[in-house]
């Protein structure tokens, strides 16, 4: 999708997206394709490849879940 105006990041022309979850229009640099998420959105929610499967974790750690 082609939106008009400049990257909320770095303010390059062109942008291209706008971001799933706060609404930025960002570039492609600043786009991650796989969350639909511009890269700031992207680093707070982490991604699939993120969570750590609680049998490989060391002994005596607490797993918390919400």
């Amino acid at each position: 999708m082609s939106v008009a105006g400049l990257c909320e990041l770095c303010e390059r022309p062109n942008v291209e997206h706008i971001c799933d979850r706060c609404g930025r229009l960002v570039c492609d640099r600043h786009w991650d394709r796989e969350t639909g998420l511009c890269v700031e959105c992207a680093g707070e929610v982490g991604g699939p490849g993120d969570r750590v499967d609680p049998e490989n974790m060391p002994d005596g750690v607490d797993t918390y879940r919400f």
